[in-house]
């Protein structure tokens, strides 16, 4: 069987040092559509390095995205075909705010893996820490189609109850249609986001957009709208990727508003509000 989950839960972890610049900070706020209107002062906040705050979500490519999810598909007990891994949910815990430019020591490793009956569910996870002490957690499930039923632990359900009444904010974002090649460049080369020909064999009509593209589009979002523009308010993140988003859509993002907490839904507007992302919030301050 291509998942030995007792070896790949064994496996010792990975660690490597990553590193970053504004260089990176600015190319992955543009590749999440910061930047329009070039002149907005809110917007240069994401693209000018003499005002640079970093997004939280950019811990998901801060050093290229390494070791990430697709060094964690080679971890000891894994042999999966790239074409059936979809990328099924993301949390982000953030233990200080993101610097502009940082060195840090990543630890990868499979946190656990789960038996969904017609998909494994392998959880990967990245430790981020530099001199100064820990910086983030990834937590990244993936969904290997074809590959369940062995008899393992199901694992708990993601899903939660929705949201009551209605959003307290409704905004929408458009994503271009070269936006999958503009954020692959931060790291995530899987030809499912821009390879024609892959993306049939993957049974979609055509690439789709990364979906961390998706889940750093929805938290500029959130923190531009309800948190004043303040990304060290944020302290996790987390969604189901419920839906895919092509390239040239429209996102509409729904929020609901408390104090410490922000639930979202995340739809593809021209396709009658087919979900994107769901189960979401923001913890914040």
């Amino acid at each position: 069987m291509p998942i030995d989950a007792a070896k790949a839960l064994a496996a010792e972890p990975r660690t490597g040092e990553i590193t970053w610049d504004h260089r990176d900070v600015q190319l992955y706020h543009l590749g999440i559509g910061a930047g329009t209107p070039a002149t907005d002062p809110d917007e240069l906040r994401y693209t000018l390095e003499s005002r640079l705050h970093v997004l939280p979500s950019f811990a998901t490519v801060a050093g290229g995205g390494k070791p990430g999810v697709t060094g964690g598909l080679s971890m000891p007990g894994i042999e999966v075909d790239l074409a059936r891994v979809l990328h099924g949910g993301q949390s982000l815990v953030l233990h200080r705010p993101l610097p502009a430019t940082g060195t840090a020591t990543a630890t990868n490793r499979v946190a656990a893996v789960y038996d969904k009956g017609k998909a494994a569910v392998l959880v990967l996870r990245t430790e981020v820490g530099d001199a100064d002490g820990p910086l983030w957690t990834n937590d990244a499930q993936i969904f290997i189609r074809g590959e369940g039923g062995w008899g393992g632990d199901r694992g708990p359900s993601a899903r939660l109850d929705p949201p009551a009444g209605e959003p307290d904010r409704i905004v929408e974002r458009p994503v271009r249609e070269d936006q999958a090649f503009l954020y692959r460049l931060s790291g995530d080369w899987n030809p499912l986001h821009a390879d024609p020909e892959f993306a049939k064999v993957a049974g979609f009509e055509r690439p789709i957009l990364h979906g961390l593209c998706t889940y750093g589009i929805t938290l500029k979002a959130v923190v531009d709208t309800l948190l004043d523009g303040d990304v060290t308010r944020v302290r996790t993140y987390t969604t189901r990727f419920a839906g895919v988003v092509y390239p040239g859509e429209t996102l509409r993002i729904r929020m609901w508003h408390q104090p410490e907490s922000t639930r979202v839904a995340v739809s593809a507007a021209e396709r009658e509000d087919a979900p994107v992302l769901a189960d979401t919030i923001v913890e914040h301050t």
